[in-house]
C-alpha cells in the first residue's frame, strides 16, 4: 500500500528543508567564529546611481540609535535644506554633529577658487572630527565630488586616513567617481548602480525621497 499522501511528502520535504538549513548555519557559524577582529572601518559609497548618501545617512542614524556619537561634514551640499540635517539638528545634536561647510555644486557657484576654499575647509573640519575619538563614525558627504575636481589632494586624504584616523573610528565618503587610491585603501566599496531614474522623466527631486 501506498503511504505517501501529500501530508507525508510535506514532512518530508520540511525535514529536508530543516536539514539543509542546519548544515548551512553551520557553516555560517565556523565562518563567524573566524571574524574576530573589530576595527574602523574606510567605507567608500559611489557610483552613478541614487542612493550613496542615503545609505551612509542610514549608518548614521544606526550610531544614533546605539548612542554612539557620530559627526556629519557635507562637502557640496550648502544652502539647501534637508531632511538628514533638519531631523539631526533637531533632535540629535547632543549625539551628532552636523556641519555644513558647501555652498552648492560647482555648476551653482561658477568660481574655481570659492570651491576650493570651501572644499579645503571642510577637509580641517573633517580632520578634526576624526582625530577625536569620542566619534565612533564620521560621514564625509559628497568627498568624492571635491577630490573629483581636485578641490582636495587626493594624496594628502589617503595619508591622512592610513596614518592618523583612530583604530576604531568609521569613516564613511559618498559621491561619485571616487578615486581609485581612495578605493584601495577603502575596507568597504559599493558601487550603486543607475537603471531607472525619475529625473530623466521630467520628474524632479521631491522632499523625502531625494532631500
Amino acid at each position: 500500500m501506498n503511504d505517501e499522501t501529500p501530508e507525508n511528502e510535506a514532512a518530508k520535504d520540511d525535514a529536508r528543508h530543516a536539514e539543509k538549513m542546519a548544515k548551512k548555519k553551520a557553516a555560517r557559524d565556523k565562518i563567524m567564529a573566524t571574524k574576530t577582529d573589530g576595527k574602523g572601518l574606510i567605507i567608500v559609497h559611489t557610483g552613478k546611481g541614487k542612493g550613496k548618501s542615503s545609505a551612509a545617512f542610514g549608518m548614521i542614524f544606526r550610531h544614533i540609535a546605539h548612542g554612539k556619537p557620530s559627526a556629519v561634514v557635507q562637502f557640496i551640499k550648502g544652502a539647501m535644506w534637508t531632511g538628514e540635517r533638519d531631523l539631526i539638528e533637531k533632535h540629535f545634536s547632543d549625539l551628532c554633529q552636523f556641519h555644513t561647510m558647501g555652498e552648492g555644486f560647482t555648476w551653482e557657484t561658477q568660481d574655481r577658487a570659492r570651491d576650493v576654499a570651501a572644499a579645503s575647509a571642510a577637509w580641517e573640519k573633517a580632520k578634526e572630527l576624526i582625530r577625536d575619538e569620542r566619534n565612533s563614525m564620521v560621514l564625509l558627504d559628497e568627498i568624492n565630488i571635491a577630490l573629483r575636481y581636485d578641490y582636495l589632494d587626493i594624496s594628502e586624504v589617503v595619508a591622512f586616513l592610513k596614518t592618523e584616523k583612530p583604530h576604531t573610528t568609521h569613516v564613511v565618503m559618498t559621491g561619485r567617481n571616487a578615486k581609485d587610491e581612495l578605493i584601495e585603501i577603502a575596507d568597504l566599496v559599493t558601487e550603486m548602480e543607475l537603471i531607472k531614474h525619475p529625473f530623466r522623466s521630467g520628474i524632479k527631486g521631491q522632499a523625502g525621497v531625494e532631500f
